[in-house]
């Protein structure tokens, strides 16, 4: 009974004193192991989403300026993991490729970065950001890898991931898919848009982001759901992103733009590297315009329209496409971008443009400058394919004009775009897996081009329709 009376008041002790512990206040300043903690901790939802550990996450891998022959990727971890590594091996039918000799390790960049966000009253974070180019690649070939901290343990290491390198052969197909801006509620209402695209091409290439991935430019959480919402998609499909001027906080991109992503660095001057950029891919030339710098900075605009003329003068692939936030031709009044049309219009009909990929205006449209509202199912002498997309949930309404083939409002979409040695084949899409809109445009072999509107399983959709309040 003694044995047991003293069991019961050691129980009693760890009680009041696990109470007592609690009850304390955490300082901003203290730390534990290593870690920074936060009085303001518990206050925070999806914490998680926020907050790095020593296991990698925010892996997302982009493309290069090769993607025949490399790839670049990024990661997060906390502050203590001040080293990071990329292993690369080509994949095999079972775990061979382990085997010693057959895995290549690659050392990353990494920077600590000290970052809270005071309009969002989000706490002070500290994260170690790691980035590498993984090159020396073959072409068409499979390869498995992963990141971490170089340990012996797999527990700082992240899971193996499988990517594809593209094809020798500049015409063999290859998709890739298209959004306009997530921006909103994106852990709860884009992450099934998203899911859903990769579920319907899971052998798509790459994704692009026309700009506007988050609300706020400096929200730490609104980039850790933009990075849930994904998931291993990010660190299995490469992707490349535009600005939108909500990664802008008035003319200062996001301070983790560049260190979240590792795109080109080609561009015209320091300000837009990794913003304004182009590569090839296969058979196509894509070019990303920064919008925001664009217009509101005139040192900017007059750079990138230089360099985009000189990109578009050398070009020699078949396929030509852009990408901007800002649309060239607008879906409402009051959203007009002169400026942006002025300067960049007549190179994209100089050079003839195949299709520039556009986002801002949170409803859809699709259409060429030339359309005059006569809506052809086919036409001979097709120019430039305009389109404006969202697959977020926050909406706007648009006007009917004549330049539009189909629009459409309170509609989240994705594009899925398959290019092919002549034909370029354009399907928008929604949540449900719904054909909303869908052309081919088929060039031959001296530029000239014939577009094909295609019959579409969902009739126009407009706000006022849905939303009755």
């Amino acid at each position: 009974m003694r044995i047991n009376g003293i069991y019961f008041l050691v129980f009693i002790l760890l009680i009041a004193f696990g109470c007592k512990s609690k009850s304390q206040p955490v300082s901003t300043t203290e730390t534990a192991h290593g870690h920074p903690h936060y009085s303001t901790i518990g206050n925070i939802s999806d914490y998680k989403l926020i907050f790095p550990s020593k296991v990698p996450d925010r892996i997302i891998v982009n493309l290069t300026e090769d993607p025949v022959h490399s790839f670049a990727v990024n990661w997060r971890t906390d502050q203590e993991t001040t080293k990071g590594y990329v292993e690369i091996a080509k994949e095999t039918h079972g775990p061979d490729f382990l085997v010693e000799g057959h895995i290549r390790r690659i050392v990353a960049n990494s920077q600590i970065l000290e970052k809270g966000d005071t309009n969002a009253k989000e706490p002070l974070v500290n994260a170690a950001f790691h980035s590498a180019v993984v090159d020396s690649l073959e072409p068409g070939t499979i390869y498995v890898y992963r990141v971490g901290d170089g340990s012996v343990e797999d527990s700082f290491w992240s899971e193996w991931f499988q990517i594809e390198t593209p094809s020798a052969d500049e015409n063999d197909p290859f998709s890739f898919i298209y959004f306009g801006d997530a921006q909103n509620n994106v852990k709860s209402m884009w992450s099934r848009v998203i899911r859903k695209s990769y579920k319907m091409m899971p052998e798509v290439d790459f994704m692009l982001h026309a700009g506007d991935l988050i609300n706020h430019s400096e929200a730490n959480l609104e980039w850790g759901e933009w990075f849930h919402a994904g998931g291993y998609i990010h660190a299995t499909v490469p992707s490349i992103m535009t600005p939108g001027n909500h990664e802008y906080d008035k003319t200062t991109l996001s301070t983790l733009w560049r260190p979240q992503f590792n795109l080109p660095r080609n561009g015209p001057i320091e300000a837009v590297m990794e913003t304004c950029y182009a590569l090839d891919y296969q058979n196509m030339k894509l070019i990303s315009i920064d919008a925001i710098s664009f217009e509101r900075d005139s040192i900017s605009k007059q750079a990138q329209v230089k360099w985009v003329d000189s990109v578009l003068a050398s070009n020699t692939k078949k396929w030509t496409a852009l990408t901007m936030h800002y649309p060239i031709y607008s879906t409402a009044e009051g959203r007009d971008n002169i400026v942006l049309r002025e300067a960049l219009k007549p190179l994209i009909d100089k050079y003839k443009v195949d299709l520039v990929l556009q986002g801002h205006d949170h409803t859809y449209a699709r259409g060429y400058d030339q359309n005059k509202g006569q809506g052809l199912t086919v036409v001979e002498d097709a120019g430039t394919i305009y389109a404006v997309s969202v697959s977020g949930p926050k909406m706007y309404t648009s006007q009917d004009q004549d330049w539009m083939i189909k629009r459409g409002e309170y509609t989240q979409l994705f594009q899925i775009i398959t290019v092919t040695k002549d034909t370029l084949k354009y399907g928008s899409y929604t949540p449900l897996g719904g054909l909303y809109d869908a052309f081919d445009l088929i060039k031959d072999k001296n530029g000239k081009k014939k577009l094909i509107n295609r019959d579409a399983d969902i009739p126009l959709r407009l706000k006022k329709d849905f939303n009755k309040q």
